[in-house]
C-alpha cells in the first residue's frame, strides 16, 4: 500500500471544511496516509523535511502560495507531489488540468500517473506559475483575505480594477539571449507554467513541462488602453505593439530602484532579478 504525508492548508479558502472529507476520500482510494494540518504554509518545509523518509510522495491541500512553499522540500528530498486545490485561485491546478472536485483530483492521485515539470526560480526563491514586476504586485498588496472569500476568484477583476486607475510605468532593463532591451512598462510577467490570476493565460502555447519560460512586458502609456486587451489576458495572444513577447531558460530584469516581485501570489523578493528555469524539476502526479 502506498504511503503518502497529507499536508492540508487549514486557512485555504476551501481547507478547514473539507480536512476530513479529503482524508476520508484517499484512505477509501487505498492510500495509507500520515496526516499533519497546517495553519501556516511556512510549516510545511519543516513537516516535508521531518517525514519525508516515513512515505512514498506529498499530497498538499491549498492554494497556489501553499504549493509554492513546497517547491524547496519536494526539490531537495525528490518526493512526488499530489494536488488537492482548495484556494481562491489554483492556477497550479488549472495549468496541470487538475479538477477542482475534491473526490477526482484525490482519484487522480490514487491512479498514480505522474508527470515531470518545470519550476521556475528568481534569485533564490522557486515559483510554479508567475513571478511579475508591477501591476500584480500592487493587486497583491490589496488582495486581503476578506475580498478572496467575498468575492473568490472575482476578487482578483475586482481588485485589478481598483489599482489600475493609479498605475504607473516604469522603466526597466531587460537582458535576454546577450541583447539589453530597455522598456517602459506598467508590469513584467514571466510565466514557468500557464495559468496566473485566476486564469489569466501568460500565453497561449505555454506548457509547465516546455523547459523554457515565457515573458511579457504590458507597454501601455495609458490605463484605459489595459481595458482593450482584456480579453487577451484571458486567451494568451497579445497585439504586438502593446505587449512584448520574449522566451528562453534565463532573463535578467534591472530597474533604477528596486521593484517587488510577487512569486505565486507572494511578494518575496526584488530587482534586480535574474529569472531561470529548472527544467524537469519536480514529479507531479496528473490525469
Amino acid at each position: 500500500m502506498a504511503s503518502a504525508l497529507l499536508l492540508i492548508n487549514l486557512h485555504s479558502r476551501q481547507g478547514k471544511q473539507n480536512f476530513h472529507r479529503i482524508q476520508s476520500y484517499l484512505e477509501e482510494l487505498g492510500i495509507q496516509l500520515l496526516t499533519k494540518s497546517s495553519e501556516h504554509p511556512q510549516q510545511i518545509p519543516q513537516l516535508i523535511h521531518h517525514h519525508h523518509k516515513e512515505v512514498d510522495f506529498v499530497i498538499i491541500g491549498g492554494g497556489d502560495g501553499t504549493f509554492n512553499s513546497a517547491i524547496t522540500p519536494l526539490l531537495e528530498t525528490q518526493l512526488p507531489l499530489g494536488i488537492i486545490p482548495l484556494g481562491t485561485a489554483n492556477d497550479l491546478a488549472r495549468t496541470l488540468d487538475i479538477p477542482f472536485n475534491l473526490q477526482k483530483a484525490c482519484e487522480i492521485i490514487a491512479q498514480g500517473k505522474k508527470q515531470m515539470i518545470d519550476v521556475g526560480k528568481v534569485n533564490d526563491q522557486y515559483f510554479f506559475n508567475v513571478a511579475s514586476i508591477g501591476l500584480s504586485v500592487a493587486i497583491t498588496n490589496q488582495l486581503t483575505k476578506n475580498v478572496k472569500r467575498r468575492w473568490g476568484v472575482l476578487a482578483y477583476a475586482v481588485t485589478a480594477c481598483k489599482v489600475l486607475l493609479r498605475s504607473r510605468p516604469f522603466s526597466a532593463k531587460i537582458h535576454h539571449q546577450g541583447k539589453v532591451i530597455k522598456v517602459k512598462t506598467v508590469q513584467i510577467a514571466i510565466g514557468n507554467g500557464r495559468f496566473y490570476g485566476g486564469g489569466m493565460t501568460i500565453t497561449h502555447d505555454a506548457e509547465i513541462h516546455d523547459q523554457r519560460l515565457d515573458l511579457y512586458s504590458l507597454e501601455t502609456k495609458h490605463w484605459w488602453e489595459i481595458i482593450n486587451l482584456l480579453p487577451s489576458f484571458w486567451l494568451g495572444r497579445y497585439p504586438q505593439n502593446k505587449v512584448r513577447l520574449l522566451e528562453g531558460k534565463e532573463f535578467l530584469i534591472e530597474t533604477r530602484k528596486p521593484h517587488s516581485i510577487n512569486t505565486d501570489g507572494e511578494i518575496i523578493t526584488k530587482t534586480p532579478a535574474k529569472f531561470e528555469v529548472i527544467t524537469q524539476g519536480l514529479n507531479v502526479f496528473t490525469p
